[in-house]
C-alpha cells in the first residue's frame, strides 16, 4: 500500500472502533474524565492528580507561569495549584497528558518526532491563548485547549507507524492530502472535544488565515504561522513557513501584531514551558 491508502485505513479503523489507544492513553483519558465530573471538587482532583507524576509537575508549573501567577507567590503543592489554575485549565492539561500520551513511540526516531510535534504543539497552544487574549478577544482558555489537541491525529499516527515502517519518511505529502483531516476528526470524537473547537481545528487545516483574524479557527492558525517551530509533519508535507512568519504583521488597536507578541515573549515564554 502507499501511504495514502495506509492513512485511510487507519481512519478506516478507528471510526470502526477496530483500534484502541494505547494503554496509558487510556488510562490518562480515564483521568480526564474522573476531573471532568461536575461533582469533582478541588481535594479529590488534587488527590487524582498526585497519582500522575508528569501531571502534577505540569500543574504546579503553570500555576507558576506570569500568566497565572500575577501575585508572584510560587505554589509548591497541587491542591493550592488546581485552586490558582481553576478546572477549565486543569481539563486542558490533562487532555495535554492524553494527546501526548497516545503518541506511543517504540523506536528512537518515533520518539524524536514525537518530541518535535510535542513542542511544537506547545508553542501553538500558548500563542493561541496570548493571540485569543490580546488580538482576537476570544476566551483564552478556549484557544489554548484548542492548541493543545489541534495535531491529535498526528500523535496517534505516530503510534501506528511500528505497523507501517516507512511511513514518516522523508516526502510525507499524503499527511495533508488524505490523512490529517480523516484522523483527526475520528480522534477529536474519540477524545469528546466540543463541535465549535473542531470546527476551528478545521479551518486551521484549510490552511486560509483571514486578516485581521477574528474567529478560533483565525487565532488557531495565527498561532501556527507564528510558531517558532513548525509541526514535523507539515516539515516532512513540504511546507515551511519561515519566510511568511517573519512577513505577518498588522495593528491591533494601538499597537501592532509584533509589538503584542514582543510584550507578551515573557507569559510566552512561562507557558510553553509550564506546558513542554
Amino acid at each position: 500500500m502507499n501511504r495514502c491508502e495506509i492513512l485511510k485505513q487507519i481512519a478506516a479503523e478507528l471510526s470502526s472502533g477496530e483500534v484502541a489507544f494505547p494503554t496509558n492513553a487510556m488510562l490518562a483519558l480515564e483521568l480526564r474524565r474522573a476531573l471532568s465530573d461536575p461533582e469533582c471538587h478541588v481535594d479529590q482532583a488534587a488527590r487524582l492528580i498526585k497519582a500522575e507524576p508528569l501531571l502534577s509537575a505540569k500543574v504546579v508549573a503553570l500555576a507558576n507561569a506570569s500568566v497565572f501567577n500575577t501575585s508572584g507567590r510560587p505554589i509548591t503543592d497541587v491542591r493550592s495549584a488546581v485552586s490558582r489554575i481553576g478546572f477549565r485549565t486543569l481539563h486542558t492539561l490533562t487532555t495535554s497528558l492524553v494527546t501526548r500520551q497516545l503518541a506511543h513511540a517504540t523506536t528512537p526516531m518515533d520518539r524524536r518526532f514525537a518530541a518535535r510535534l510535542w513542542e511544537h504543539t506547545t508553542h501553538v497552544a500558548a500563542l493561541a491563548y496570548v493571540i485569543a487574549r490580546n488580538v482576537t478577544g476570544l476566551d483564552p482558555e478556549t484557544a489554548l485547549f484548542a492548541g493543545v489537541v489541534h495535531e491529535v491525529g498526528g500523535f496517534y499516527v505516530i503510534s501506528r507507524s511500528a505497523d507501517f515502517p516507512g511511513l514518516l519518511d522523508e516526502d510525507f505529502s499524503a499527511w495533508s492530502e488524505c490523512g490529517e483531516a480523516e484522523i483527526g476528526r475520528v480522534v477529536l470524537r474519540m477524545l469528546e472535544v466540543p463541535d465549535s473547537v473542531v470546527e476551528a481545528i478545521e479551518a486551521c487545516w484549510q490552511g486560509y488565515l483571514a486578516l485581521p483574524p477574528t474567529t478560533l479557527g483565525d487565532t488557531l492558525l495565527l498561532a501556527e504561522e507564528l510558531s517558532p517551530m513548525d509541526s514535523p509533519l507539515r516539515v516532512l508535507d513540504g511546507v515551511h513557513r519561515e519566510g511568511l512568519r517573519a512577513s505577518i504583521d498588522m495593528v491591533v488597536g494601538k499597537a501592532s501584531l509584533s509589538e503584542i507578541m514582543a510584550e507578551s515573549a515573557h507569559e510566552l515564554k512561562s507557558l510553553t514551558a509550564a506546558l513542554h
